[in-house]
C-alpha cells in the first residue's frame, strides 16, 4: 500500500467513526469496523477490544477473526496477558517478540505462539483516569510497530474511547454503565446468531460471523439487529 493510498485510507476511517457517533449509535458497530479497518492500516493479522463491563469483567466485544485461539487469547482463559495488562493497567503494552514475555505469561505466550503470532502492541481505551478496556493488535512477524503506525493506532483507540463514553455519558454514569451493558448484551446476540447459523448450514463459527457481518454491511443494518432476525427465523443467510 502506497504512503498516499494509505493516509487516504486513515483519514476514512477517522471520519468515518466521527460519523458513527451520533445519539443512536450502536457501540459494536463502531467497535466492528475499526478493528477490520486496523487490519489493512497496519502491520497486524488480527485485532480485537476488550470491554470492561459494568460488573467490572473484561469481555471480547469485536474482533476480526471468530476463530476460538484468538477470542480465547482475549477472553482471559490464561488470564493474564498484554491485552489484560493494558486494559488494566491503563499503559500501552508493546511485545516486540513473543518469547520476551515467557517468563512473565508463560500460559499467554504458549497459546500465542500456537496460534501463529509473533509480536502484540496493546493500547488502553483510556479517558482521563477511567480506562474502558484495550485493542489489541497481533502480529504474525516478531518486531515492533513503527512509530507512525503506533501513533495512529493510539488515535482510533481514542475514537473509540470517545465512542463508548461520550461527554453526556462521562457526565452521567448511569447512562455509561446501561450503554456498556447494552453493547455487552448485543455481543450475546452476535454469539447465539453465530451458534445457530453454523448448525444449520454446517459452516464454522469464522464463516457464520462472516455472513452475518456481511449481511449488516450491505444493508446497512446493525449487527445486533441482523444476528437478531437470524435467531428469530426472519433472515436467512
Amino acid at each position: 500500500m502506497t504512503a498516499l493510498t494509505r493516509e487516504h485510507q486513515l483519514l476514512g476511517t477517522f471520519v468515518t467513526l466521527a460519523d458513527c457517533l451520533v445519539d443512536d449509535f450502536d457501540i459494536v458497530d463502531v467497535l466492528q469496523r475499526l478493528v477490520d479497518d486496523c487490519i489493512s492500516l497496519f502491520d497486524a493479522s488480527a485485532a480485537g477490544i476488550l470491554l470492561l463491563s459494568p460488573s467490572n469483567r473484561l469481555e471480547v466485544i469485536a474482533s476480526t477473526s471468530e476463530r476460538s485461539e484468538l477470542v480465547e487469547l482475549m477472553q482471559l482463559r490464561v488470564g493474564a496477558g498484554p491485552c489484560v495488562e493494558a486494559a488494566t493497567g491503563g499503559e500501552v503494552v508493546s511485545v516486540d517478540d513473543i518469547d520476551q514475555i515467557a517468563h512473565r505469561w508463560p500460559a499467554f505466550a504458549t497459546d500465542a505462539r500456537a496460534s501463529g503470532f509473533s509480536s502484540i502492541h496493546a493500547i488502553p481505551l483510556r479517558l482521563r483516569d477511567s480506562t474502558l478496556g484495550s485493542l489489541n493488535l497481533f502480529r504474525d512477524e516478531a518486531g515492533a510497530l513503527n512509530a507512525a503506525d503506533a501513533a495512529a493506532a493510539q488515535a482510533l483507540a481514542d475514537i473509540a474511547t470517545i465512542s463508548i463514553l461520550q461527554q453526556r455519558l462521562v457526565e452521567e454514569s448511569e447512562l455509561a454503565q446501561a450503554q456498556l451493558q447494552r453493547a455487552l448484551d448485543s455481543r450475546v446476540v452476535i454469539e447465539q446468531a453465530k451458534g445457530y447459523l453454523a448448525q444449520m448450514r454446517d459452516i464454522d463459527m469464522d464463516e457464520a460471523f462472516a455472513r452475518i457481518r456481511s449481511h449488516a454491511r450491505s444493508t446497512q443494518t446493525r449487527i445486533g439487529v441482523v444476528a437478531r432476525d437470524v435467531i428469530d427465523g426472519r433472515l436467512s443467510l
